[in-house]
């Protein structure tokens, strides 16, 4: 399977559209349609539903586009690194959840390229687990984790601010005025809880025995969205402190 036909594939999938895709590729359309034909033909698979519209993966095509990107990211890594071997360039690929050490982080990334102002950056935001994922697959140069997460293999470093716990409400939400909340504020209240189940271990060993009384609205991954459920009473979120979430 070449590199370059993968990209094809990869394009078509995300433009749903074999002409627009051509276009960008700045290939024929026939030339395309036989370069997924064959595609097809050697995994021996239908990659996608045609029509006079648009184009569908299938389940097989789903999974060759999540491998597909997986791939073309790690290649287009490689040939950037030896690109710039003679003077420090390139990317730094950086995964991160949302912590407040993100601020601490960005401070260092500017001294970086104080000193190297051809370095370029590259930050993907997601969950811890996901984070350790695209580091497990070499897509990530370092990632910047909460705990509870289980990294033996690689080399850590602590950051300087420590994460707080916190509940998100609203600002018209009677525990707005607590200067704490305990398991028994929040039995009233539907809960938004992180999906990581590491994490959930945590909410449980503090609620206690009065888990089994709290109501779970929803799951998140990734707060920001989250913040926007809370100020739409979906419920009240447990999470980490965001100084930058504004209700």
């Amino acid at each position: 399977m070449e590199l370059r036909v993968l990209r094809y594939f990869y394009t078509v999938a995300r433009e749903e559209n074999i002409t627009r895709a051509a276009q960008l590729l700045h290939v024929t359309q026939p030339t395309l349609s036989r370069q997924l034909m064959g595609l097809e033909e050697e995994l021996g698979t239908v990659l996608f539903h045609r029509s006079s519209h648009r184009i569908v993966l299938t389940e097989d095509g789903m999974l060759l586009k999540r491998r597909a990107q997986e791939l073309l990211e790690l290649a287009d890594k490689t040939q950037r690194e030896f690109k710039s071997r003679e003077e420090l360039s390139g990317e730094i690929a950086i995964g991160c959840g949302e912590t407040c050490n993100m601020a601490y982080l960005s401070d260092l990334m500017v001294s970086f390229r104080d000193e190297h102002p051809l370095v370029q950056f590259r930050v993907y935001s997601a969950t811890a687990d996901e984070v350790k994922d695209r580091m497990e697959n070499g897509l990530l140069d370092l990632g910047l984790l909460m705990s509870p997460v289980d990294l033996p293999r690689y080399h850590t470093v602590s950051m300087p601010h420590r994460e707080r716990w916190a509940a998100l409400v609203r600002e018209d939400c009677p525990l707005a005025a607590l200067p704490c909340v305990t398991p028994e504020d929040l039995l009233p209240y539907p809960l938004l809880l992180s999906w990581r189940d590491q994490v959930n271990e945590q909410v449980r060993e503090w609620f206690g025995e009065c888990f089994s009384k709290a109501k779970v609205a929803a799951r998140y991954n990734l707060v920001t969205n989250t913040a926007i459920m809370v100020k739409h009473r979906v419920g009240v979120a447990l999470c980490f402190v965001n100084a930058n979430l504004k209700l």
